[in-house]
């Protein structure tokens, strides 16, 4: 094994986990805090309806995104799988075909958010004093989609192999080149919100390049040759088998995140700038636990490829412990320090400062049933089944919040209200996807075959 690497099949578990699991929690949150750069710096020094105006894209990018990063997570479990079971030209047809895949989702991405991203605001109900510089900052986000997407699916192909140090150490570089260009654009040129979409683009650029080179000098039977990079019917099918449930999943919950930030909206600019940053908040605890959801894939998917489901049965209750230990840590540190965190993107602004310590109130105090929930999909996916957990997502997550926002927000028309639906919608489908993934792997274990 090289020294970035782990062994995923027969080493220890609990420890090899957290080993595997610490740099990817680390990339998540780095990734975070530059984000959280983007809406500090815009903030401070450009005024709340600049925050607000990032803020309201969030959701919208999300929407359009999450259909190729659940695409990534099925490119991910090939990988996985392949490398488990020890098909070196499969393992080669997969890295090559996703390339590919990335490439031709960040271009179509690119093109549709540039064309289309005024007129989703404005069906968002977006406040008129924000939305020309929303949908300005949307457009130039929506440029770097295609370095977005190479970057997300490279570093999947990396930690399927079990190296998770090398996408740590490639954005934290990118990143530091994020925060700089933030603070030139907006403090020295001040520009509003198209400063810190330039800064996050360029970034987004800089990793795209630095990890396709890495993956150019690989030594192992996941290495790119450009010249290779081309769609394989046979691996494109399994990649979509997984991933095409993953995205949908990921393309219907963010439609309910927009149906929420649409009635956000309605409260004002105040309440939109103070639920971003609470978001943005929350993202640190939500990317800590969401890395168990990845490590899951990856463990998961190379052991069932080995036909190891003793392992199996052993991984997924570790891994709901792991993730149970560390959503409790972080949401209680985020609670206890929630104003000072909020006064740092909006200073002086005790309206917003109030909006988020509400939103953060109602949902990170549960968000650990959140991580549960995708350390179970994570589970899941890596053992081939992707429908169910997009089933359950579809009913549990976005049914429900829907649902609730049509009935019990209508009637209860308040933020606390519709902040709720957050921990009833992920304990629902929390519970649902325990039996799903019971019934899964009892299926694997009787078969003995991995399911695609």
């Amino acid at each position: 094994m090289k020294n970035k690497e782990i062994d995923i099949i027969n080493g220890p578990i609990s420890k090899g986990l957290i080993i595997f699991t610490i740099p990817i929690i680390l990339t998540g949150l780095l990734q975070l805090l530059y984000n959280a750069a983007d809406i500090i710096v815009v903030g401070r020094f450009a005024g709340s309806n600049s925050l607000a105006a990032v803020g309201s894209t969030a959701s919208i990018t999300s929407l359009l995104l999450n259909l190729f990063v659940g695409l990534s997570s099925g490119a991910a479990v090939c990988v996985a799988h392949f490398i488990g079971a020890r098909e070196k030209q499969a393992i080669q047809k997969s890295v090559h075909t996703a390339i590919c895949l990335a490439l031709i989702g960040g271009f179509s991405l690119m093109i549709i958010g540039v064309i289309l991203s005024k007129k989703l605001l404005m069906m968002m109900d977006t406040p008129v004093d924000i939305i020309d510089e929303a949908s300005l900052y949307m457009r130039i986000i929506f440029f770097g989609m295609p370095a977005s997407l190479l970057y997300n699916f490279g570093a999947s192909i990396l930690r399927s192999e079990g190296d998770t140090k090398t996408p740590l150490i490639i954005l934290s570089a990118s990143g530091i080149i994020n925060v700089i260009l933030n603070l030139v654009f907006v403090i020295v040129f001040h520009m509003g919100g198209e400063g810190v979409g330039i800064a996050t683009i360029v970034s987004q650029f800089a990793s795209a390049l630095w990890i396709t080179i890495h993956l150019m000098h690989l030594q192992n039977d996941c290495k790119l040759y450009l010249n290779k990079i081309k769609i394989h019917k046979g691996i494109l099918i399994r990649i979509l088998k997984i991933g095409l449930p993953a995205g949908i999943q990921g393309v219907i919950f963010s439609l309910s995140n927009v149906l929420i930030q649409s009635s956000i909206n309605g409260f004002g600019a105040d309440a939109i700038a103070g639920s971003a940053a609470a978001s943005n908040i929350e993202g640190f605890c939500y990317m800590a636990m969401n890395a168990m959801h990845q490590s899951a894939i990856t463990y998961v998917g190379q052991n069932v490829g080995a036909k190891r489901m003793d392992r199996v049965k052993k991984l997924i209750p570790i891994s709901c412990f792991q993730v149970t230990i560390i959503g409790i840590t972080i949401s209680a540190l985020l609670l206890i320090f929630a104003r000072p965190l909020l006064s740092l993107y909006a200073p002086g602004k005790e309206s917003v400062i109030n909006y988020g310590v509400l939103r953060m109130r109602y949902v990170v105090t549960l968000y650990i049933l959140c991580g549960i929930m995708e350390t179970l999909v994570g589970a899941l996916r890596g053992m081939g089944a992707a429908f169910l957990p997009m089933i359950a997502s579809i009913l549990g997550v976005c049914g429900i919040r829907i649902i609730w926002i049509f009935t019990v927000f209508k009637h209860f028309h308040t933020l606390e209200i519709l902040f709720i639906s957050y921990p009833v919608s992920w304990l629902i489908t929390t519970l649902i996807q325990l039996i799903f993934t019971v019934v899964v792997y009892k299926r694997l274990k009787t078969s003995n075959e991995t399911q695609y």
